[in-house]
This record gives structure tokens, sequence and C-alpha cells, in this order.
């Protein structure tokens, strides 16, 4: 799995001029799917994104979590993360999982989150879709995980 995380104030996801998910404070999760992934690395991923402490606190410390100030989630589907450029100009895709284990993936992620996060909004997947967003600080991380855990890229 393959995460870019964007610390936002607010974000919004449309598909077809219509806003599908909005947001206020919190994580705007763009989430690709590979071949190889289980659900065990989608709790793993869930479980570190949610539990991160990257909020200030009083003292301007990156020392709070979603839970400590209310956050919410904004999660959109992006297979286009795991695009190979190795060879040509024209990315491959082979490494992304099929668009029917990566939309169930997509979907359990989801519903992990929602153990730790009341409001959890979402993409359409699949679908062409217009993504906006405040970020914060700006604040971006990119994660990469498997069953046996999560690492920064």
């Amino acid at each position: 799995m393959r995460v870019v995380l964007q610390r936002v104030k607010s974000a919004s996801v449309a598909v077809e001029g219509e806003v599908i998910g909005r947001i206020g404070r919190g994580f705007l999760i763009l989430l690709g799917v590979s071949q190889e992934d289980t659900e065990a690395a989608a709790d793993k991923m869930a479980d570190k994104i949610c539990k991160l402490r990257i909020f200030e606190d009083e003292n301007g410390k990156t020392n709070l979590s979603l839970a400590d100030v209310g956050g919410e989630l904004l999660i959109v589907s992006q297979f286009t993360l795991y695009a190979d450029c190795k060879k040509g100009n024209r990315p491959s895709f082979v490494k992304a999982g099929s668009p029917d284990k990566a939309n169930e993936l997509y979907e359990y992620f989801q519903t992990r989150c929602r153990a730790y996060v009341p409001k959890v909004e979402h993409g359409s997947f699949g679908a062409h879709m217009q993504v906006e967003l405040l970020n914060d600080g700006p604040f971006t991380i990119v994660l990469e995980g498997d069953e046996h855990g999560i690492k920064g890229v």
C-alpha cells in the first residue's frame, strides 16, 4: 500500500461537478493498492495514519493525533501511485492492484479508519475526480506498507 497523506484545513472531492466528499481539519489520503496488498497491510496502514501525531500542540510541537484535534479523513483511491516510469515516457501501472482487488481493499481501509475517526469521507473508486484541498503547513508524508509494517518514503 502506498499513501500520500496531506494535513489539511479542508478538502473535498467531486465527480462530474458534484461534491461527493468533504472534510474540515484532518488528512487527505491518496491511497494506492498493489497486487500484493492484503487486509493485514490495510490494518497496519489505517492504524499508523490514525495515530500519527502531526498536529501542533499549544507549544507548536507536532504532538497531536486526529483524535486529539477532532480531525476528519478524506480517502481517495489513486492507482497512479504505483506508476513505474523507468522505461520510456509512458508510465506502466502493472504493479497496481487489479480493479476488483483494489476496490475491495479501498473499501476495507475506509471501514478500518472508521474505527478510529468518526468522520471518514471518500471519493468514487475508478471515477475521474477533482480533488481540492487547503494544505496545512504544508505537511505531506508519503507512506509505504505491507503486512510487516509501514515506512516513510
